[in-house]
């Protein structure tokens, strides 16, 4: 193995630790299987670099805005560079919660009862005023409130009754323009990564997350000790079944190549219920894709090279 690979780390959204954390991880790998990696920040000479570089793939290792949304994407097609991941309408639509959740009800997919607000219908259309309608479309409280377009739980607030309805949407509003109130779940909270097989997805085994203050937020994620993990998750073989069905339904309904990891949680009757679709996993050391595939027999270095390879095969 001798091609150039840029690893594509960090960039400006709110992720950019995580995403620098994840980078710094996949460089060392591709460099152990006799890649060359090159490790570029995301900067206003980004494009620039790759042209004067011209590697042979890109590793996006990127998390949030720009990274996940599919601008980044699309300008690497434009610039005729094979990446990692899914591709711009994929990426697009698993980071609008929204538009995914859209696409899963229609599908017949299970996913909890949700409704949107977007700034622009609170400032000119007056929405503040049917904050009380709420309780009636999604089946009453709790219900979660988070960003529609934001990663790693960040601006994600439980909310146990309508007082608390405003504050979490303005601090969900925070994080960009639109945020969903959605039916809270209560269950077996899980991280189900797949991966493009030569017959198509292959589901890793879930991985079952159990957050010791009750909420899988960004601090749960990346705080020691705040989470215990579970892999394979504890579930009954027909829910494992159901939830592996699932995830590989998901990731081809919106799309994705190469990797995806669908976000679930299991009620307590043992029903599934998707959540949303992360279409750029994190490769840190606690991270839940590299713990699901060391379940399954790959090792870091393995699944780098598996997603380096795909990419590689789409050089033009």
């Amino acid at each position: 193995m001798n091609e150039k690979i840029a690893v594509l780390m960090g960039g400006r959204s709110l992720e950019r630790d995580v995403s620098l954390r994840s980078g710094e991880r996949v460089f060392g790998a591709l460099r152990e299987l006799g890649y060359r990696p090159l490790a570029l920040d995301v900067t206003p000479e980004l494009v620039d670099t790759l042209r004067r570089e011209r590697p042979d793939a890109v590793y996006i290792a990127l998390h949030g805005k720009f990274g996940e949304d599919g601008t980044v994407q699309e300008a690497l097609e434009f610039l005729g560079i094979p990446y990692t991941g899914p591709g711009v309408t994929a990426s697009a639509l698993a980071w609008d919660k929204s538009l995914s959740k859209r696409q899963f009800a229609e599908a017949g997919v299970p996913t909890p009862a949700w409704v949107t607000f977007t700034t622009d219908a609170f400032k000119e259309m007056g929405a503040a005023s049917a904050l009380d309608l709420v309780p009636r479309a999604v089946g009453g409280f709790p219900v979660v409130v988070k960003p529609t377009k934001q990663g790693s739980a960040l601006g994600l607030t439980r909310v146990g009754d309508a007082e608390g309805l405003p504050e979490a949407l303005l601090s969900a509003l925070s994080f960009g323009d639109a945020a969903i109130v959605e039916r809270w779940v209560e269950g077996c909270e899980l991280a189900v990564s797949v991966l493009d097989g030569p017959e198509g997805p292959e589901v890793l085994p879930a991985v079952e997350m159990v957050a010791k203050s009750g909420l899988f937020d960004f601090t749960a994620m990346y705080t020691r000790g705040e989470t215990e993990y579970y892999c394979p998750a504890r579930l009954a073989p027909g829910t494992a079944d159901e939830v592996a069905r699932l995830a590989g339904a998901c990731h081809t309904l919106l799309g994705c190549r190469d990797v995806s990891r669908v976000d679930m949680v299991v009620d307590a009757e043992g029903r599934p219920w998707v959540l949303e679709v992360n279409t750029s996993p994190g490769m840190t050391e606690t991270s839940l894709l590299p713990m699901a595939a060391e379940a399954a027999g790959l090792t870091f270095q393995l699944l780098v090279d598996r997603l380096t390879r795909s990419a590689l095969t789409r050089r033009v």
